[in-house]
């Protein structure tokens, strides 16, 4: 199946995405009949698994959504169960070595590019199509997506961006903003320049970069930043503040 956003990301255009933290496949369906580009279902802050991973999946490709999936850890395993069931990209928490960001290519491609295991499940339609093609596909489509998101990650940065694979730089900047010292504070100088640093080296490197934001002010400014892959709120977020400014204007000054 085409990726695309890896099309889209690869041609210098912004794509749109949120977070689904909730397994709802009529969420993510909701997200794709919006026009979010993508998708990221959070299997790393929620409670989904392999196995309700499969419908999710298939509402976003439903309705036009890229799905990626936010994997709970670098393991081979989890990383070869996502990609089973239909995952088109997968974006890996912590990732804080170019070893590492190796490692997680390697689980992710199919020979030459990796060691991928072989089997014909949803990803490769079952072997209903012919093996050496599926994995051609796979190889050419798959986007992985590495957090930078820890002191750790930002110093290793400039080789874990020179890992042959690895697609996109994903800014978490609470999580980095904590590994600072500073949690919660992104808009403190020293996540400024942490922020700067990760476009100046992927800018060098010739990568997109990603990030999460909270509002449409700020994915503006994080896009005039340079920032190309925009990952925008929180799916139960998203409905309670809905609710509450409903609320508020109903309601009003009434008792």
């Amino acid at each position: 199946m085409k990726n695309r956003i890896k099309e889209m990301l690869a041609a210098g255009k912004p794509v749109m995405g949120t977070f689904i933290t909730l397994n709802s496949p009529d969420l993510v369906e909701i997200a794709g009949i919006a026009g979010f580009d993508f998708v990221i279902i959070d299997a790393e802050h929620g409670p989904m698994d392999p196995e309700s991973l499969q419908n999710l999946l298939r509402g976003a490709e439903l309705r036009g959504a890229t799905p990626v999936v936010r994997v709970p850890e670098t393991s081979d395993t989890w990383i070869l169960k996502t990609l089973y069931v239909g995952a088109q990209g997968i974006q890996i928490p912590q990732v804080n070595s170019a070893e590492q960001a190796a490692r997680i290519v390697r689980g992710a491609k199919y020979f030459p590019l990796g060691s991928r295991g072989v089997a014909l499940p949803r990803s490769s339609s079952y072997g209903l199509i012919p093996l050496d093609h599926a994995f051609e596909e796979a190889n050419r489509e798959t986007l992985i997506v590495t957090h930078c998101e820890n002191v750790l990650g930002l110093k290793a940065l400039p080789e874990i961006a020179a890992v042959e694979g690895v697609d996109v730089l994903f800014v978490g900047p609470y999580d980095l903003s904590q590994s600072l010292g500073i949690p919660g504070q992104i808009d403190h100088p020293d996540m400024k320049s942490a922020v700067a640093q990760v476009l100046s080296v992927a800018r060098n490197a010739g990568k997109p970069t990603g990030i999460f934001v909270t509002s449409p002010e700020e994915a503006l400014r994080r896009l005039d930043e340079g920032f190309l892959y925009i990952a925008w709120s929180v799916d139960g977020l998203i409905f309670g503040n809905a609710c509450r400014t409903a609320l508020r204007i109903m309601r009003g000054n009434r008792a």
